[in-house]
């Protein structure tokens, strides 16, 4: 990193261009690695220990993060490189992962408040939806398939449980127990080919998830 401030970074995306967007979530910065050159360029969080975390990039080459440490999202417009943050309504909420929508909407999961949220850049609207879970379910990796259905782990549950949300029925799948139990399972991405969705476990294991 060009800045020794810039510790522990985080998670990580490509965008359209074949350059690299990622988070520093100890450092409180989103960065921008240009692939064809190495440079890297970094943006802080005017909010002090933010906690960036998780992140997407959307057609527009925008990208969308979580501020873990606040109520708060973040986007980043890259052509100015400069970053706007945006409350969620509920002062308690912690985001932690992030994801997209064909209707170009932000899908989001609040860790702290068991919560399914979504937010329309177009007319700066949140909406949200308690997950099957509850309030404790504390809702971790998140993943967006090819129908727009959203996929949630529930980590306050023993075993951790996958769980879908379709947004045209507003309503959730059963949940599904993860097998080994999960510990937590932080992170899992929708691999579009095969229809699969891939995630990784505290229990040691790699899982795969067919979707219908």
């Amino acid at each position: 990193m060009p800045d020794s401030a810039a510790r522990d970074p985080h998670t990580l995306v490509f965008d359209a261009s074949g350059d690299l967007w990622f988070t520093v979530q100890g450092g409180n910065f989103v960065g921008r690695l240009v692939t064809a050159s190495g440079e890297v360029r970094l943006i802080p969080s005017a909010t002090p220990r933010s906690r960036p975390y998780g992140i997407v990039v959307d057609r527009q080459g925008r990208a969308w993060l979580n501020l873990f440490g606040t109520n708060k999202l973040a986007v980043v417009d890259p052509a100015t490189m400069r970053m706007e943050e945006i409350a969620l309504p509920r002062e308690a909420a912690r985001t932690r992962r992030i994801g997209l929508t064909s209707d170009g909407a932000v899908w989001y999961v609040d860790y702290a408040g068991g919560m399914l949220g979504r937010y329309d850049p177009a007319t700066r609207q949140f909406r949200e939806w308690a997950l099957p879970g509850g309030a404790g379910s504390r809702p971790y990796a998140m993943a967006v398939d090819d129908r727009d259905r959203i996929w949630a782990v529930e980590t306050g549950t023993r075993p951790n449980r996958i769980v879908a949300f379709d947004p045209r029925t507003e309503r959730f799948g059963t949940p599904t127990a993860i097998e080994s139990g999960g510990g937590a399972v932080r992170h899992m991405v929708f691999h579009a080919p095969t229809r699969e969705i891939w995630f990784g476990t505290d229990t040691n294991t790699i899982g795969r998830i067919t979707v219908p």
